[in-house]
């Protein structure tokens, strides 16, 4: 029955990634239908909050839900943070991840908890990327001892058109290898998400390779439809492969629900001509960027030549920030930090997604 809730859960919980610096809380309720291997069934109705923070160096993601099952309540809840450690020459950065997970019952059937921990180099360019890291990785169940297990990942992710426009397309490769005490079992995927104005749509399919766990593949799919700014319709259906860190049973399911977003999602493209990338002025051997923020008493500028450290900008009155640099030719990202605590991307300027829900300006010096 917990591996439903979760499925359930997963199923009224997909959205759009928000910009930099953005925080997006919302609310799921929704209906469905799970079904076991086995062939046993049940509806369940869910209620599911989550809220999500993206910025260009942090992520942080939560979300929970309590489900009525036919005999009992049920409980889940799922946290994970992500960040850059450090900048490294080339596109490189070195990145940390934590996730936790878990479950509980309200009729005394115990409670299941999974937690992991990853290290990760990333390789990232305007629109693509790849990453591969390893770190531990343990699951709980009451009543019986943890179970430790090395978890390594590999992944990679391209990304095709303009988020500014509600238009793009996220394709994501992944690949899991897992040693457990009885042996090694790889896990992979293949994903892509369509975003087009008013619909988000994704389909995720997925295989396990074992020694230990049986070998075995599972899909989903899910449409979200906005009917207006803060509210979407979400339909989902698929199935999970078996949870081996909580013991959690394969499930497959169909699911109905509402969404209330926080944030206001535009209906329509935000413009009707394409942004271009940011081209600083040449002054003597310096190039020179400036940028409009009313109301700003302080402006950095951050980017992959500062290995994102911000670095100040002068002030030159009427809301207008400048900043001298010295770069050699070619393409580099940034972002602005304004008052020391909002991350921004600057009106007018062309910007890439950083793998990680973020996006970021882009600065050409011919």
């Amino acid at each position: 029955m917990k591996r439903a809730v979760i499925a359930l859960l997963t199923a009224t919980c997909v959205r759009a990634a928000p910009g930099v610096a953005q925080a997006e809380p919302s609310l799921g309720l929704g209906v469905g239908t799970v079904r076991y291997a086995a062939g046993s069934s049940f509806g369940s109705a869910v209620v599911s909050p989550g809220l999500r923070y993206s910025s260009t160096s942090f992520v942080a993601e939560g979300s929970g839900a309590v489900a009525s099952l036919p005999f009992a309540w049920s409980s889940q809840a799922r946290a994970s943070v992500w960040g850059v450690v450090a900048q490294l020459p080339r596109g490189l950065r070195i990145a940390g991840e934590a996730t936790f997970a878990g479950t509980t019952l309200s009729n005394g059937g115990g409670s299941t908890a999974e937690a992991h921990g990853v290290g990760e180099v990333l390789w990232t360019r305007s629109n693509w990327g790849l990453g591969v890291g390893a770190g531990p990785s343990t699951g709980m169940i009451s009543g019986a001892l943890p179970v430790v297990a090395l978890h390594t990942r590999a992944r990679a992710w391209w990304r095709l058109g303009e988020e500014e426009a509600n238009s793009s397309t996220e394709l994501q490769l992944i690949a899991e290898p897992t040693h457990f005490p009885d042996g090694w079992f790889t896990d992979v995927g293949a994903g892509a998400t369509v975003e087009r104005r008013r619909v988000v749509a994704s389909a995720w399919l997925a295989g396990r390779l074992a020694g230990g766990p049986e070998s075995k593949a599972a899909g989903s799919a899910l449409v979200q439809v906005y009917v207006s700014r803060r509210v979407s319709i979400e339909l989902g259906g698929g199935s999970y492969l078996n949870d081996p860190y909580q013991d959690l049973p394969r499930a497959g399911f169909v699911t109905l629900g509402v969404r209330l977003h926080g944030t206001s999602r535009p209906m329509h493209a935000t413009r009707t001509t394409p942004l271009i990338p940011l081209t600083p002025e040449v002054r003597g051997d310096s190039q020179v960027v400036q940028f409009r923020m009313p109301g700003a008493k302080q402006v950095a500028i951050a980017g992959d030549w500062t290995a994102w450290q911000p670095l100040a900008l002068r002030t030159l009155g009427d809301d207008v920030w400048e900043a001298a640099l010295r770069l050699k030719r070619g393409v580099y990202h940034f972002n602005l930090l304004v008052d020391g605590s909002d991350w921004v991307v600057p009106n007018g300027v062309a910007t890439v997604s950083d793998g990680m829900g973020g996006m970021v300006a882009v600065l050409i010096v011919p």
